[in-house]
């Protein structure tokens, strides 16, 4: 075998990183702009136009904020010149002690395997869409043109098991701009259709609270509406758990921590511009009545072609997210496969097949994770309010309170000063909020349970 020449390393022994600004903005674009929101109107539709935009603002500032700190903790104990930390566990692990360590990787690999499962009963449920899109063109609006989504899993998990042979994180730039394209076009897509709509004079009423209380909305109904609304605000931002795994792919030079900073202020801050766009659009649009997401929920029906392209481009969208978002997850297994069986050509054997690296264990295994959430997403269809309930639970030590542990920690902040007084705060304001987002998925699991049927999910 020919020895690679020096130059295709960097100083730590691993193959040259060559990210940039660009595939760096589009990593965080490509995990932070799911089809989530194309569900914002409904967000509105539930807050208020006064609370919904405070609260997308909000969360928008405290996450930049956040990542901001979190980019300093990829080199310690200087953020330019020290030692790698590749991975958000190595980082807290780094800063803080043992038992913090711990529960962030229990946090981080939970969020990330229930991410991968919520992807895929979304994309199913975008498939079926299309079928349906063009059923109520053929049939009307008022045929059902129902059917089951078991078979747009099974297609969303075949095309998975091919893009998980993806070996790294470091070769997921291509993947990540076109999902990124993707979801700008489906928002646009949620946007013009919207625009149609107030222009052509049929949108419906909004008001300052929200979807009022009354004959359709009781009170503890308004209430867990809207805690389930803040949660989908919340976690529409929740990107920290990978954000060092992306960070570690940039060129040493310029500084690593520097360009982050400028792609988590340009992917944010993009993301949200969307967000803000398509949340008020779409409540102008539907006003109190707005759909959980207004391309499967069939707000709109006409153009059909036109709502058949926006579900196509949300399935690749999340096509891509799910390697993104499960890439750190496969790394662990595998490094710790590694260790546990050093020497094993199973494992650690690669066969070069014409451009392509092929590792047995990597394809067995990884085929083997693809099949297992596809049976999940089959079995309990409903596994997005799981995937509320687990956001609740890691959203707050991921994205709030692991950052700013390190901080402090890095900085030496002085226990009772103001910025100590106010961060802590931050945290705990934070807290309350998670708690909130997870009584209300709680209350959805309820809800599901009560008309649960097995390898039933129908759109």
């Amino acid at each position: 075998m020919q020895k690679l020449p020096s130059l295709s390393f960097d100083d730590d022994g691993r193959i040259r990183r060559t990210g940039t600004l660009i595939t760096t903005s589009a990593h965080i674009m490509t995990v932070v702009v799911g089809s989530g929101v194309l569900s914002l109107a409904w967000c509105f539709a539930q807050l208020g136009w006064i609370i919904g935009v405070l609260l997308l603002v909000a969360f928008a500032v405290i996450t930049w904020y956040t990542c901001i700190l979190l980019s300093d903790c990829y080199r310690s104990p200087d953020p330019v010149t020290g030692t790698r930390n590749y991975n958000y566990m190595q980082a807290v692990k780094v800063n803080l002690e043992g038992f913090k360590y711990k529960l962030c990787g229990i946090s981080q690999y939970a969020i990330q395997v229930g991410a991968s499962i919520g992807y895929t009963i979304t994309s199913a449920i975008s498939m079926a869409a299309v079928k349906r899109s063009n059923c109520f063109h053929v049939h009307g609006h008022k045929n059902g043109c129902h059917t089951l989504n078991n078979k747009y899993v099974l297609i969303f998990a075949c095309i998975e098991i091919v893009l998980s042979q993806i070996p790294n994180f470091h070769k997921l730039s291509l993947v990540s701009i076109v999902a990124t394209i993707m979801s700008f076009a489906y928002a646009s897509i949620g946007i013009v259709l919207s625009v149609a709509r107030i222009v052509g004079g049929t949108s419906s009423k909004t008001s300052l609270t929200g979807k009022p209380i009354g004959p359709d909305m009781t009170s503890m109904e308004k209430m867990w509406n809207a805690f389930s609304a803040i949660g989908d605000i919340a976690f529409a931002y929740s990107f920290c758990p990978v954000l060092l795994e992306i960070q570690d792919t940039l060129k040493p030079s310029p500084p690593e921590n520097k360009v982050m900073k400028k792609s988590c202020t340009i992917g944010i801050g993009a993301s949200t511009l969307l967000y803000m766009i398509c949340g008020i659009l779409g409540y102008l649009a539907f006003g109190n009545d707005s759909p959980g997401n207004y391309l499967t929920g069939f707000g709109f029906y006409e153009p059909f072609w036109v709502v058949d392209i926006g579900n196509i481009s949300v399935v690749i969208h999340l096509l891509g997210a799910f390697q993104v978002i499960i890439q750190p997850f496969f790394a662990f297994v595998e490094n710790w496969s590694r260790e546990k069986w050093p020497g094993c050509k199973f494992i650690e054997e690669e066969y070069i097949i014409g451009k392509y690296n092929i590792n047995m264990f990597r394809l067995t295994w990884r085929t083997c994770y693809v099949i297992l959430v596809a049976i999940v997403a089959m079995m309990f269809p409903f596994f997005n309010s799981f995937m509320g309930l687990i956001g609740s639970a890691t959203y707050w030590p991921l994205t709030i309170y692991f950052p700013i542990e390190m901080y402090i920690s890095r900085a030496k902040i002085r226990t009772g000063s103001f910025t100590w007084i106010w961060l802590k705060l931050l945290t705990l304001i934070c807290l309350i909020v998670a708690l909130l987002a997870a009584a209300g998925s709680v209350r959805g699991l309820v809800v599901s349970f009560s008309s649960f049927e097995i390898f039933r999910s129908v759109s």
